[in-house]
């Protein structure tokens, strides 16, 4: 039980909105020390996971520098200028289009970004650019609901349709578990129910998007009556 010690650190660290990288690395060490390793040994594993996983994680540590120097020159700002020409266009639905391309693209393990490389710098700019067409500036915590919304996107689309072609991995990987738990799944079964969920939380996304654009609506409406 005290293993666990760990993984409640990181919750109470994200709770007070601490330094992430900080607080899982704080995490790691002391689930750990308390799971009988020493700090040698444990900073040992991390450096090993890192050198086994560094086609992974080089792309995304480049990729920050790259993504910082377009903002800097005004990519969030052309992105949103973008979309505010588009009548039509809401917060809600340039996310909900964003999570269905997502979630496409992850059917055949095709990556078109993540958090760093399309969230930030243009998905979360066009959806705010959309809610501030044609209202008042949006407040600080409408920002943060869209943006939110915007980074669900990215993980509800991806993480629910890399389980439907088995040429991603992912669909092996979940076989391999069951097999070591010793029940029998065929790889066609988990194609079987990987659809029907990969639909429906499209649905249940569409749900929330149309959620998002009501609430900023009503406040863009609350605005203009006091005007």
């Amino acid at each position: 039980m005290l293993k666990l010690l760990g993984l409640l650190l990181i919750g109470a660290g994200f709770a007070f909105r601490l330094n992430p990288l900080f607080v899982v690395v704080v995490g790691g060490l002391l689930t750990g020390v308390l799971g009988g390793l020493s700090i040698n040994e444990v900073v040992a594993m991390m450096g090993q996971f890192f050198t086994d996983n560094r086609a992974l994680l080089l792309p995304v540590i480049f990729m920050v520098p790259i993504v910082g120097l377009l903002e800097r020159h005004g990519l969030q700002e052309r992105m949103a200028a973008l979309i505010r020409r588009a009548t039509a266009a809401t917060a809600g639905r340039v996310a909900w289009t964003y999570q269905i391309l997502r979630g496409l693209t992850s059917v055949f393990g095709l990556s078109i970004g993540n958090h760093a490389a399309m969230v930030r710098p243009l998905i979360a700019p066009l959806a705010e650019g959309a809610a501030t067409a044609p209202r008042a500036p949006l407040s600080e915590p409408q920002r943060a609901d869209i943006r939110a919304h915007a980074a669900a996107a990215e993980n509800v689309g991806n993480f629910f349709s890399d389980d439907i072609v088995v040429a991603v991995g992912a669909l092996l990987l979940i076989k391999a578990f069951f097999d070591t738990a010793g029940i029998a799944v065929s790889l066609r079964e988990l194609q079987l129910w990987s659809l029907p969920t990969a639909l429906w939380v499209i649905a249940v996304g569409g749900w929330r998007y149309r959620a998002l654009d009501a609430r900023l609506r009503r406040v863009a409406t609350a605005l203009k009556t006091k005007s």
